[in-house]
Formats: C-alpha cells, structure tokens, sequence
C-alpha cells in the first residue's frame, strides 16, 4: 500500500516527485501530498489533499517552486480517515522536518502519548505523527544527524514500515528505512531517488540497489550510504530494471487494466522462455527438491486462486500431497510443518504482508521455500532458497489479470519440475505439457480477437444484483477469480461455487433472470457431462447461464468459445473472458477501472 517517493539532484524535484507518484497511484489513492526544501533553514514548503492526485495537481496549478529535493506520498488510509490533516507528509512542530510512511506503527499509542507528555502538539489521527515528533527529538539528540536519528528511532517501532523524511536544515538530503515494506534506491547521474516501486523512477533510471530489512539509507545528489540499524555500512545489491518506463503507460489504451488483459500472450511466453523442458539449474540451485513429504502453497486474493489450481496440477504430476492456505491464517492457527515440507508462496509484488509472515513462520520451523514472484528483488525472493520469476511485467492496475495468469504458468512449471524430480512425469508426457504449454500464447491471442461480441453481452447485466459463477475441478478456482474480479471492479455481489456444491445450498441464490457464468470443463474430460447437469440444475430455476468452454453447450442461452487445452492449463485460457466481462460491468457501471474504490496494489499491511 502507500506510494513513496524521495528525488534529489539537479532537477527541479517537483517534476521527478509527481511523476513518480503518478507511477505510484495505483498502491493508495486516498490522499496526497509533497514536501519540498525550497528555502534552506526556513520551514518545508508543503501540499496535501485527500482524494486522488488530481486533486493536488489542481491545487498546485502554475505553482512550480523552486526546490531540488523533495518526498512525495499517495496514501491507502489506515490509522485515520482520508482527510487533508490526516494525508502525508507529515510535520515537526517546527515545520522543517517532514516524513512520509507506508505500513503500520502498532505501538504509536504509547508513542504518542509520551510525546504529548513531552509538549509535542499533534494535528493528525495518523500512527505516523508519532514517528515525526520522535524522530524530531532524536535528531536533536544526534547533533542534527538524521541518519543517526532515523536508526534510533528505527529501533523504538513496532510493525511495518518504509519511512522518508528531510529537513530544511539539511537541503539535498534525503534518509529512509525500511522493516518488512518495500523500498529501492534509483541511482542516476547527479540525482538519486528512493521509492517504494521502481516504476517511480523508471522514467530517469534503470539502475537500482535494493535494501534489507531494518536497513537505513541516507542519500544526497552524489552519494547513497545504507546501515544497518548499529550503523555498520553495509553494501547493497545491484541489479537492472528489466523493463522501461513505456511498459508503465497505457500505450494508447483506455485503461491499464485492459492494456494488461491484451498484454497476457507476451506475459505468459516471456514465463516459459527456456522452461518447457525443466528449470534451469541457476533456478533450484538453492533448494533441496528430494525427499519432500508435502507442499503447502501460501497466497492471498488472486495469488490464492493461482495456488489452488496449482494444486490440482502438483498432486497429479508429482503425487504428492498439497495444501492451498490463505496466507493471512496460516500463521495463526500454528500448522504442522518441519524440514520435509516445501512451501511456496505467491505474490505479485513480493512484498505482500501477510504471505511474507506465512512464509517467515514456515521458515523458522525448518521448511524449505520456493517463491513465485514477478518483483526482482523484493523481500519474499530475498527470504527464500529458490524463486521462480514469472516475466509478467509492471501490473498498474489493482486488478491483478497478467500477473495471474503468469502465476498459473509458474505454478505448472512446479509440477512438472516436482515430478521429474520424483520420477512420476514420464519423458513423454512432459513433452506433451511442454507443447502444450507453448501453444498458450496463441490461444489467448485467439481470445483476445473475439471479444467484442462479449463486452455487448456483458453490458445487457448491468443492472443485474448478483452473478454466480461455478466451475469443477480447475474450473472452481477459476469460478473464483471471475467472482473476485467482478467484486473489485463492479462492486456486485459475485461468488464462485463448484458446480457440484449447488444442490447443498447455493442453488438457493438462483433467481429468475440471474446470471450464472459456468467454465465448463473441456469436451474431453469425464466431467464436462455433469458440469452440464449442473447447468441444467440452475436454468430449471431461471438463470440466464453463459458457458464458457471449447464446445457450444445447448442449454446455455450465451456460449463463449476458448481454444481446446489440457484440462489444468483450461484456467489459463477461460479467465481472459472472465477478466474482460470484469472489465466492461466496471465501465457500464460508471466505476473507475484502474483504481477500484477501498482497495490498492501491493497490501503491504496486515
């Protein structure tokens, strides 16, 4: 959540923040603000308004100050509604020391009533006033060192947090920290910028250094100094962006959403480039795949439902049992777990709070884990002994599309890798799965050149109150996806069901003239026959059923046709008409596509 950005150098820093934190909107639309150093020693200059960007830009119009540093802050609201006073950055009582913060300060409380005690005079019901004031006297108390400051104060928080903060006495300096929440360095040429995501700085530089947990860096125009919290200097990691910064605008889309919906044949080619055959060796060379007792998959939202199909593909292909848990519980309800279990975690960003803890737990109980991430350098790839990186790409929108299905690849490349391991996957049925594999790209293409017709199908349901999904075997996490996607994007009420579950107690929803969108199983699988007595069960009550699948169903009064695939890659080709059927209620309905009310990119909080 939050957006974060930090830019000092030649430029004029105004330009380098907005952009930036145009870049960032999609993690926390609820608020924004910037501070600049305009005149050094005399207060920060600062602007801030709840709602989107659009509302600071407007307040700002023609007024460009003259400043070459500066942090800026788009804000997911937690502690504290999404207000003016309660948007960052936030102020010292003296008006030069200004911070921005993105996680949560669960002992602020006690912080701030210590401060108060203190004479500190706090105007905001944020958890990250507490840290500004405390920092203030810190810094004090270091003869004016900020770095030395934030690492004192680094060790009085409890929770998650990335931190910025400047100050007018010490313009051109910029000092950040991080504890379980994302934050790079964009090193340029007499610039360098801080940000919670590369794509804020993608647009000057490709050069990026990543930092560790409870890692402080204190940066200038010409110099990056990162510590650990004792102060020991410490050398972070290099790496390039893949990527530039025309892979984060629309390209003439109307919306990132759909951009990333059509950008799903080069997502998921870019994913097996290489792999089809087996992983490469640089891939698992940290992670012993032998002797394995069980696999526990750990995800959140679409991650999850990626997770779930992948455990159809994993138990048949290298027999081996596999759990699918909501990494948000797992934790909690203390799971069995030792050196024997593989755990693999998903995250698009890497940086998802609740599967990080998940994955830290199994950690610590001895389990060995192999991440799927699209984040190159992000903490959940850092934390485990083996990653494998989907190439989906920068994914703006909040709705997760190409990432998925770049996940659902990932996951079967597990399979098959697992079960070559574990001598169940024979030399010819890998070749098989390898083809077939390859064949996706086109097929989504293929889908992709016919959906016209569904988006004017769609728009005849905007109305609608409800929609139901149902799919059976990979077709009921797919169910899922298509009920969470219309959730996020049309704010209807939306479940998935497995199509055998209907008659103990779903089926009661069915009303006449509702829609039900079935993901029927291919035509050669043993249950596209009783998918199609489900079928039948709701249109005996009054649904209004749309089959997607690779053969037109009869009793369906909309059929929508996808290539034919192996049945566990289906999910792959029948999300896209789930995601553009997302897409287009969101547009008849007058919601905004890109950045969905209440929600953001990247949950970085618990």
């Amino acid at each position: 959540m939050c957006g974060i950005v930090g830019y000092t150098g030649k430029a004029q820093a105004l330009s380098p923040v907005l952009e930036g934190l145009r870049r960032l909107e999609y993690r926390g639309y609820d608020s924004a603000g910037i501070a600049l150093v305009v005149t050094p020693g005399a207060p920060l200059w600062i602007e801030k308004r709840a709602g989107k960007l659009a509302n600071l830009e407007e307040t700002l119009g023609a007024n460009k100050p003259d400043a070459h540093s500066g942090i800026g802050h788009t804000r997911w609201a937690t502690h504290g509604g999404p207000t003016d006073t309660n948007a960052h950055p936030h102020l010292d009582n003296e008006g030069k020391l200004a911070l921005i913060h993105n996680g949560i300060i669960e002992n602020y409380v006690e912080l701030r009533a210590e401060l108060e005690k203190r004479g500190h005079v706090f105007k905001s019901e944020t958890d990250t006033e507490s840290v500004v004031h405390l920092l203030s006297d810190a810094r004090k108390a270091h003869n004016g060192d900020l770095a030395a400051a934030m690492r004192e104060v680094c060790s009085q928080l409890r929770g998650s947090f990335t931190l910025l903060a400047i100050h007018a006495d010490e313009p051109g300096r910029i000092v950040g920290a991080r504890r379980n929440s994302p934050l790079v360095v964009g090193v340029g040429q007499g610039e360098n910028f801080l940000a919670s995501d590369v794509s804020a700085f993608i647009a000057y530089t490709k050069h990026a250094l990543e930092l560790g947990q409870d890692e402080v860096v204190d940066i200038t125009s010409s110099s990056i100094v990162v510590t650990d919290l004792a102060g020991t200097i410490i050398t972070p990691r290099e790496y390039e962006i893949s990527w530039d910064a025309s892979a984060a605008e629309r390209g003439g889309f109307p919306h990132f959403m759909l951009k990333e919906i059509y950008e799903q044949p080069k997502s998921i080619a870019d994913t097996l480039i290489g792999r089809t055959a087996g992983l490469d060796p640089e891939i698992t060379a940290g992670i012993n795949l032998e002797g394995i007792s069980k696999v526990v998959i750990i995800a959140c939202g679409t991650a999850y439902h990626a997770g779930l199909v992948g455990k159809y593909a994993i138990e048949k292909w290298a027999n081996i049992a596999v759990d699918v848990e909501l990494a948000s519980e797992y934790r909690y309800r203390e799971p069995a777990v030792d050196g024997t279990t593989l755990v693999i975690p998903i995250s698009q960003s890497g940086e998802t709070m609740d599967t990080l803890m998940a994955m830290r737990y199994a950690r610590s109980h001895g389990a060995r884990v192999f991440a799927v991430c699209n984040t190159n350098g992000s903490t959940i790839p850092r934390e485990s002994d083996a990653v494998l990186y989907t190439h989906a790409g920068p994914e703006i929108a909040v709705a997760s599309t190409k990432a998925f299905t770049a996940q659902l690849i990932a996951m079967y490349l597990i399979g098959l890798h697992l079960g070559r391991v574990r001598g169940v996957v024979s030399a010819e049925l890998s070749a098989e799965i390898g083809q077939e594999l390859a064949e996706l790209p086109s097929k989504v293409e293929q889908i992709l050149e016919t959906v016209e017709p569904l988006r004017a199908l769609t728009r005849q349901f905007r109305d609608s109150t409800s929609m139901l999904f149902l799919g059976r075997n990979v077709g009921y996490p797919t169910a899922l996806e298509g009920a969470l996607k219309l959730k996020e994007l049309a704010y209807m009420h939306a479940e998935g069901f497995a199509g055998g579950e209907l008659k103990h107690g779903p089926i009661a929803l069915i009303d006449q003239g509702t829609p039900v969108i079935a993901i029927m199983p291919t035509s050669r699988s043993p249950l596209h026959e009783k998918m199609a007595s489900n079928v039948m069960e709701v249109k005996a009550r009054g649904a209004v059923v749309i089959a997607i699948g690779d053969a037109d169903l009869d009793s369906a009064a909309h059929n929508i046709r996808i290539p034919t695939s192996h049945e566990f890659l289906q999910p792959v080709l029948a999300v896209v008409p789930l995601q553009v059927i997302a897409y287009e209620m969101a547009i008849a309905r007058g919601n905004d596509v890109d950045q969905p009310r209440n929600l953001a990119k990247s949950v970085t909080v618990e």
